[in-house]
């Protein structure tokens, strides 16, 4: 990430936030924190009831963005989702959303954020079988108390958004799985939330209805700017979706960064593992591959050709790159030129040789 993203990135609000969060099963988890000093070792877990689902996590969300969580089964990600809306209590630790500890707050105001600040969809669509699109989409402002007429009208809006106007008769058995999860993402827009939590929503479906979603998924992004945190065990589909990923493995946050600092510096060789297949030219930008340079050095270049955009693929510059005998620099969305590619290091990166 160069430092004009670190700097934007740094400024952005901070929607929600895990301070060392643990999440203990068995007998008695807070007893068996207090033994350990809130900190149990791997050995301390062996041979004992308990297990430590999520393990001294401690992260931020910023506002706007996408943040993946991703890892294999039972590395803890759905249960740190679970914490992150409260439906599970942190056996250590607090979350912090809007600035507001959810540690403290009662029962009954918790209820009431999850149904008017956050959305969630899951891997099962959990749709209503009896009750058509429009009913279950309208469904939460339904629980909500909210009038017949002005529900119907807010739900024919997000229909409309996911693009299933046409479907708002057919009951869930009548649909596609690709249709069925749209209705679960618009149910799960429809009170607007401020947080919203996707547990692998396109992981039941077949690759290419799955991309599709994926597209489908983008593009509601950029017109609703929501803050989401997205689950997957899927590194393709991480790196297509994500602002941030963090990798977990066995409770704990092996890593957090961007795509393309987790392909470029992974931390060891399990978050390696994760990238080894990655296409590197469609993931990694002309960003990520540059050398920062200062308006004076860039005065003081001999020679330079066209330009290329600092979040362009690396493979659709790579024939400019290779050929043009001119250096490449890069700009950034202004047209300020703020880097320069090096060969050799964009080869090394290309092939991954580094």
């Amino acid at each position: 990430m160069n430092t004009q993203q670190k700097t934007s990135q740094e400024s952005r609000d901070i929607k929600l936030s895990c301070n060392n969060v643990w999440k203990v099963f068995g007998p008695n988890p807070g007893k068996f924190m207090r033994k350990h000093k809130q900190k149990p070792s791997i050995e301390d877990f062996l041979n004992t009831d308990y297990i430590g689902a999520v393990q001294g996590v401690s992260l931020d969300v910023n506002k706007g963005e996408i943040f993946v969580i991703m890892g294999l089964s039972g590395s803890g990600k759905s249960t740190l989702v679970r914490c992150m809306s409260r439906l599970h209590k942190p056996t250590v630790g607090n979350i912090v959303f809007e600035g507001q500890d959810l540690s403290k707050v009662r029962e009954k105001d918790l209820i009431h954020l999850r149904r008017h600040k956050m959305g969630m969809v899951f891997q099962h669509f959990g749709l209503l079988p009896h009750r058509n699109v429009l009913e279950n989409v309208a469904f939460p402002l339904e629980v909500q108390g909210i009038s017949l007429k002005n529900r119907k009208k807010r739900a024919m809006e997000v229909i409309d958004l996911v693009g299933l106007n046409d479907r708002i008769e057919n009951l869930p058995i009548e649909l596609s799985g690709g249709e069925q999860q749209r209705v679960g993402i618009a149910r799960s827009l429809i009170v607007e939330p401020e947080l919203w939590f996707l547990d692998e929503p396109f992981s039941a479906l077949d690759p290419l209805i799955r991309a599709e979603m994926q597209d489908e998924f983008l593009r509601l992004q950029r017109m609703l700017q929501k803050t989401i945190v997205f689950i997957t065990h899927d590194f393709h589909e991480a790196i297509r979706v994500a602002d941030r990923i963090a990798i977990m493995k066995d409770g704990e946050i092996i890593q957090t960064g961007t795509p393309e600092e987790l392909i470029t510096d992974p931390v060891d060789n399990y978050v390696a593992e994760f990238t080894q297949k990655v296409p590197r030219g469609k993931a990694i930008s002309a960003g990520a591959v540059m050398d920062e340079i200062s308006r004076a050095e860039f005065s003081s270049l001999e020679k330079h050709g066209k330009p290329v955009m600092s979040d362009t693929p690396i493979e659709n510059c790579a024939r400019q790159v290779l050929t043009q005998k001119e250096k490449v620099c890069v700009t950034d969305e202004s047209g300020e030129t703020f880097g320069i590619i090096e060969k050799k290091k964009f080869i090394n990166t290309l092939f991954d040789n580094i």
